[in-house]
């Protein structure tokens, strides 16, 4: 089974192209910043992902998605093979977007500090217009729930 599910941030708009002919279909490709869920020595590491989005799903990320939008991404790993200009091979590793989704609201995806790149996960730090009820973790009351 090839299946690939990633949560991040667009590090750039997308770059969007059209095939030729009478049915063109859209391309886009965008990377995708990823915080590794565990790092060492307290240090955050980030994989940047290329992305690259057939037909419907590349006019979605042509229409929708921005340098810095939170996303999640569903698909394939699908991998090639070109020879450049210096007649070099050079191989790639790309996911195929199956499905694109957006991870955080409007409102949230605006109130990023400019030159904030939000590519260092999660906060619990928490806007005044967050939705969340504010828990103090280090209390000894029972759960709200």
């Amino acid at each position: 089974m090839n299946k690939v599910i990633l949560m991040g941030r667009l590090t750039r708009d997308p770059d969007v192209r059209y095939s030729q002919g009478e049915n063109s279909t859209a391309v886009a490709r965008y990377s995708l910043a990823v915080d590794r869920r565990f790092s060492r020595n307290d240090e955050n590491s980030t994989d940047f992902i290329n992305i690259v989005a057939f037909g419907k799903a590349g006019e979605f990320a042509e229409k929708y998605l921005h340098k810095g939008t939170k996303v999640l991404v569903t698909g394939r790993i699908q991998t090639g093979s070109y020879t450049n200009k210096e007649g070099q091979k050079v191989y790639t590793t790309d996911v195929v977007a199956e499905d694109q989704e957006f991870a955080e609201s409007k409102n949230a995806a605006g109130s990023a500090p400019a030159g904030d790149s939000g590519f260092s996960g999660g906060s619990d730090k928490g806007g005044a217009d967050d939705d969340f009820m504010k828990f103090d973790s280090g209390s000894d009351t029972a759960l709200p729930f």
